[in-house]
């Protein structure tokens, strides 16, 4: 696979990346903590009590925020799953990853630098539990590939969008569940299950509520080391999107007896599920004296979906933003995050700071006192964590993703600039221009007023990425299924 750029370059440029990020420290760092990155799938910038929401609670993570920083202005890597999640594990915006859409055909290569192998490289013990679906279609031991020294989960992202599965991945290794699903004349596209002769579903085993079991014990058997921690819940994510009934749950709880759709009181039960997942973590570092030495992050993969019957509007999902899932308006890109390590990031602080997924990669160098990689898009946040001054920030952010006619995105200072149907040879190329100083919610396009700035970010459109060979994104003729995920 071809991701833009050369295999000569591939090649030539990753060893000198891992040894950038060899080398001795530029400065002590004597109280490196634990980290545990917690990333959860199409939750929006609303979906938290903390960021505005009031349909439901979410204590934990209120809590999280009173005694932590919370961030009001970081993005995700993408507007879809793989794609972000890409760009959070290898520090390149979607100009540069190898894995641009949701779509077959790209993955991540083995001799990529990511964040797993960041941590490893600083004598930290990896775990990845949850949804992994990054690229398509990635063998069952892609995330060992990547850098971490144990996985669960799913692997394949279509896999994951099914909450009940049938099976899990364990360090390569397919591990089946106590979920098993007849129907009349079919078969469960996940596992060979005989046909049966009726309908009837048995189903105990809440991926959810595995991986917060496998997590614990991940954090009970690394205790007595420094361990980094990819918790990659698949929810709010619709269990199947082509379905009404696709947020499924074992329970409503609370929410059983409210005037609410059934879609809607499950996707209120996932995310009070999340809340107490945060919980359970937060008690047990406490159990385990480990409290205080442990830095922990939370934030979403993309904005809110509107899939298996759920509506982003219901609750106020993306908050005040325009947009969702799949827009590269900013309630598609943004993500509510919230970091706590007591004794190191003041309580209850906020920050305006820009930064993006990308950013997380050199900001684990930095804090594990490791060289930042040349070859990254990203800058530091660390000095924001820990209430420095002196910070370094972005000349612009960058997106782009293929699906859906095309799009690209470039947020500047106040300026946001958006390009739709870049792919079709058929449709009109908009080109959007909003300041968001005076216009948070994108509502007047002033492209027509500002020539010389929609000038300086057509330059930027070009110069701020290298073509993707696989899908090319300025290619009138070719022809791609856009998936419906």
């Amino acid at each position: 696979m071809n991701n833009g750029r050369s295999l000569n370059l591939i090649f030539g440029i990753i060893p000198s990346i891992v040894a950038s990020c060899s080398g001795t420290p530029d400065k002590p760092i004597t109280n490196t903590p634990n980290i545990i990155f917690v990333l959860v799938d199409d939750m929006g910038y609303g979906d938290l009590s903390c960021y505005g929401q009031t349909a439901f609670k979410t204590p934990s993570l209120d809590r999280m925020t009173a005694e932590g920083i919370r961030l009001n202005n970081f993005y995700c890597g993408s507007t879809v799953s793989a794609p972000s999640r890409a760009s959070l594990l290898t520090g390149l915006h979607t100009g540069h990853t190898s894995v641009r859409g949701n779509a077959p055909a790209q993955v991540i290569s083995d001799e990529e630098l990511t964040l797993a192998k960041v941590m490893k490289h600083a004598g930290y013990e990896t775990g990845c539990i949850g949804k992994w679906g990054i690229g398509h279609p990635p063998p069952p031991d892609d995330p060992l590939r990547k850098g971490f020294d144990y996985f669960y989960g799913y692997i394949n992202m279509w896999h994951a969008h099914n909450l009940y599965p049938e099976f899990l991945y364990k360090n390569g290794e397919k591990v089946f569940l106590n979920n098993k699903l007849r129907t009349v004349g079919g078969k469960n596209p996940w596992a060979e299950i005989p046909e049966g002769t009726g309908v009837s579903e048995i189903k105990n085993d809440y991926a959810h509520f595995l991986f917060d079991q496998e997590a614990l014990a991940f954090i009970e058997r690394n205790k007595n080391k420094k361990f980094f921690l990819y918790l990659a819940y698949n929810v709010p994510h619709a269990n199947n999107e082509k379905k009404p009934d696709g947020m499924e749950v074992p329970d409503y709880y609370e929410f059983a007896g409210k005037d609410w759709p059934d879609q809607e009181k499950g996707f209120a039960a996932m995310i009070r599920n999340i809340d107490n997942s945060m919980g359970m973590i937060f008690v047990k570092l406490k159990e385990l004296n480990l409290d205080e030495k442990t830095l922990v992050i939370f934030c979403s993969d993309n904005g809110p979906h509107q899939e298996g019957g759920h509506k982003a509007e219901y609750f106020n999902s993306n908050g005040k933003w325009k947009g969702i899932k799949r827009d590269l308006y900013e309630g598609g890109i943004r993500t509510p995050f919230i970091a706590r390590w007591p004794g190191v990031i003041k309580p209850n602080t906020s920050s305006e700071h820009l930064a993006a997924f990308w950013d997380v990669l050199p900001t684990f160098c930095d804090l594990t006192g490791q060289k930042q990689p040349e070859e990254t898009d990203g800058i530091s946040f660390f000095p924001v964590l820990t209430g420095q001054k002196q910070i370094k920030i972005h000349d612009y952010l960058y997106w782009e993703f293929y699906e859906l006619g095309g799009k690209q995105a470039i947020l500047s200072g106040d300026w946001k600039a958006i390009k739709l149907n870049v792919r079709e040879s058929n449709e009109e190329q908009i080109f959007e221009l909003y300041n968001l100083k005076v216009d948070p919610e994108e509502t007047i396009n002033v492209a027509d007023r500002n020539p010389e700035i929609v000038e300086k970010f057509n330059k930027l459109f070009n110069s701020a990425r290298v073509e993707f060979q696989t899908i090319p994104l300025f290619s009138k003729d070719e022809k791609m299924t856009e998936t419906p995920f």
